[in-house]
């Protein structure tokens, strides 16, 4: 059974993060969206904004966490 995947953007959030990885498709838009990155976790979460016309959902980056040892 195929998730019906909506296409998102990333806002804020470190530097490195090339434009493919801030276009990326999430099958929720509830949920905080945790992107691996080194040693850590980038945390981002959609606040109901969307790219003007296109229905993008904007996902903004909220902190990192870093992996537990």
């Amino acid at each position: 059974m195929s998730v019906a995947q909506v296409k998102i953007a990333l806002s804020g959030g470190p530097a490195e993060l090339t434009a493919t990885d801030r276009s990326i498709r999430v099958a929720e838009l509830d949920r905080t969206l945790k992107i691996r990155r080194g040693a850590g976790y980038e945390h981002f979460v959609h606040d109901g904004q969307a790219v003007d016309g296109s229905g993008i959902a904007v996902f903004r980056w909220t902190h990192r966490t870093k992996i537990a040892e």
